[in-house]
């Protein structure tokens, strides 16, 4: 009998936990996603497979830079429309990048790669651009 209530309470436990599983999951379904890609993976998992040495010749290397390009020029749409300044993204080399985001996620490995890239933008020098606010809409 008592192998039985056993068997009977795992069973409902399981099903409760499978539920709150479900639940959480549900929630973050909702949330809207704003940024995807290597650059909002986990910094744990990312510090073993980033070797700045090894360049853009190591293909996680690769997919971190081209995915950083892509939001730094992401990034200067929105610098541009807001007050017509840019950050020249040349400046931002894969070494400085690359670097960059592994002493971040080192020091922070909970955090997300994503958080050195704005820092490397907020520190970055931003010239000076001639743009007319509001000629790209995505909005139509």
């Amino acid at each position: 009998m008592k192998f039985g209530r056993t068997c009977v309470a795992l069973a409902l436990a399981t099903a409760c936990l499978n539920g709150f599983a479900q639940v959480a999951a549900q929630e973050n379904k909702s949330q809207p996603l704003v940024t995807q890609g290597i650059g909002a993976s986990n910094c744990a998992k990312l510090v073993a497979d980033l070797k700045p040495a090894e360049g853009l010749n190591n293909p996680v290397n690769l997919m971190l830079y081209s995915w950083a390009q892509g939001y730094v020029s992401a990034a200067n749409v929105s610098l541009l429309e807001a007050g017509g300044k840019h950050v020249d993204i040349n400046t931002l080399d894969e070494a400085k990048v690359l670097n960059g985001v592994l002493e971040y996620c080192k020091a922070n490995p909970t955090g997300r790669p994503v958080s050195a890239l704005d820092e490397l933008i907020r520190k970055a020098t931003k010239l000076k651009a001639k743009w007319d606010a509001g000629t790209i809409s995505w909005d139509n």
